[in-house]
């Protein structure tokens, strides 16, 4: 299995800014060396404001720079009137991502910045001269790859421009150990990651096949979308008469649906190499053979950047860190697999199988040493230009409190003087509340004092009523007593007069 890549020469790279002015009237900027950027100046396209106030000038077209270099965005702007006060200027970068979200990357008001996550200690404003609103980008990374939008702020007024970052770098079809058509969007996305790069974006898959890229798989891309690219049609690949191109499933559901991915890798801080052995390996000595060897088993992303990027070309097949062999070609030629250049797949065999060699990668210790010291330097820079502007505040945060103190002394001897003034006349108007208050404690007295009579004559009341309550149920019992009694002589009257009576009538007879 083979993905056919033409390769990049380095006349191509010659020709690569007067093609982009020739052919596309636009600006296409690639990192030069140090020497020839000093002397090189960017052109600038004017966006046109309707408000008049302030008008921003960006770079058309894009910029292009590749993995670990450094970049600018060049940004200008300029007032109108000229007379605004630069202090009052908010400068704000942010990334436009094809989801149409706004990802902050720096701002800065005045002397005032700050850097937003990733971004921190990498992005700082050129600072080229008045009107300058220019971000430099370094140790650039494959995320920061996209569109970018620079927005300048005068008060209530404002204007924006945007520059496209590309990278140099490389499209790859990817598909796990376990198949094809296994992988969700967020699959796709960690497996792109895992091996060194990152979800494609349309464009860099449309210039993949612009530059022969044939894949015959739909995979995803960074927008959600699934497509995939054919340059030769045939009846297996979506039918032999339809036009060769980008062909596109559009944007499908991120969860439920799977299809493989195409990944894009860009510079390698490091280099790729076949490991020389004299007996073959299976998966696991392969990786203890490259660690013993200062290094690591290489992924997939990186042998496809150190065959397109440092013309890796080696005709034997090696593990690679995700369990598939592989090996790249730069020269086509007999027994190599195929007439057109590439990286030839040769699947995900049983890793216990001791056939092939191994491909390790080992980073660029000087390179990142030489990274390391210059974010030291920008940060060490950085530091002493804040602490510079931190002291200039001071002195003027000193004047101002000099000038306040001033004021202060000014105002407070003028609120002396209205106090003594209201003194004056709150001690009249004191006299005036106490006799007030003193008449209304009297009246609040007298009331208390006739409540007060009021509560005792309401208690005798009860009380009285209460006794004569008491009396007339002592009555009323001693009645009922009486009653009773009676009651029960009349019953007892009864009971002898019945008595009698029958011993009279017994007597009789």
């Amino acid at each position: 299995m083979m993905t056919n890549l033409p390769l990049t020469m380095s006349l191509a790279k010659a020709l690569l800014i007067v093609t982009c002015v020739i052919l596309n009237f636009t600006l296409c900027v690639t990192s030069l060396p140090a020497e020839i950027e000093r002397g090189w100046r960017r052109a600038v396209h004017v966006l046109e404001d309707d408000t008049g106030a302030v008008i921003v000038q960006t770079a058309p077209g894009k910029v292009v720079t590749h993995r670990g270099g450094s970049i600018t965005l060049p940004c200008r702007y300029h007032h109108e009137p000229e007379s605004t006060d630069p202090s009052r200027v908010r400068i704000k970068w942010t990334k436009v991502t094809d989801a149409l979200q706004f990802v902050d990357v720096y701002v800065a008001l005045g002397r005032q910045q700050r850097v937003f996550g990733p971004y921190r200690d990498r992005v700082s404003l050129e600072g080229a001269g008045p009107g300058d609103a220019s971000l430099v980008i370094h140790n650039v990374t494959l995320a920061d790859y996209g569109r970018y939008e620079c927005e300048v702020t005068n008060d209530m007024e404002d204007d924006t421009g945007f520059v496209n970052l590309d990278l140099e770098g490389v499209v790859f079809p990817y598909y796990p150990r376990v198949g094809r058509y296994k992988l969700n969007y967020q699959q796709a996305e960690d497996a792109c990651k895992q091996q060194d790069a990152i979800l494609a974006s349309h464009s860099q898959l449309h210039k993949a096949w612009l530059e022969g890229l044939d894949w015959c798989n739909a995979g995803w891309l960074e927008d959600g979308s699934v497509q995939y690219p054919i340059s030769n049609p045939r009846d297996e690949c979506g039918r032999k008469d339809m036009p060769a191109g980008v062909r596109n499933y559009g944007y499908r559901h991120k969860e439920d649906e799977r299809y493989d991915a195409f990944c894009f890798t860009s510079n390698l801080n490091g280099r790729v190499y076949f490991l020389k052995r004299f007996k073959k390996v299976n998966y696991a000595e392969a990786l203890k053979a490259c660690v013993r060897d200062g290094a690591a088993v290489a992924r997939v992303g990186q042998l496809y950047a150190a065959w397109r990027l440092q013309l890796l070309d080696r005709c034997e097949a090696g593990w690679l860190g995700d369990g598939s062999i592989r090996y790249p070609i730069v020269n086509p030629r007999a027994r190599c697999g195929g007439a057109a250049p590439g990286v030839r797949h040769l699947g995900f065999p049983d890793k216990k199988f001791r056939l092939y060699g191994v491909y390790c990668f080992q980073k660029n210790q000087e390179e990142e040493q030489e990274k390391k010291e210059e974010g030291r330097g920008r940060k060490e820079g950085r530091e002493v230009k804040e602490e510079k502007e931190v002291k200039e505040e001071e002195k003027k945060e000193v004047k101002e409190e000099k000038e306040e103190e001033k004021k202060e002394v000014k105002e407070e001897e003028k609120k002396e003087k209205e106090v003594k003034e209201e003194e004056k006349k709150e001690g009249r108007e004191e006299k005036k509340e106490v006799k007030e208050e003193e008449k209304k404690e009297k009246e609040v007295k007298e009331e208390k004092e006739v409540q007060e009579e009021k509560e005792v004559k309401e208690e005798k009341k009860e009380k009285k009523e209460g006794k004569e309550k008491e009396e007339m149920e002592v009555k009323e019992e001693k009645e009922e007593e009486r009653k009773k009694k009676e009651e029960k002589k009349t019953a007892m009257q009864k009971t002898l007069n019945t008595s009698t009576s029958l011993l009279n009538n017994t007597m009789v007879l």
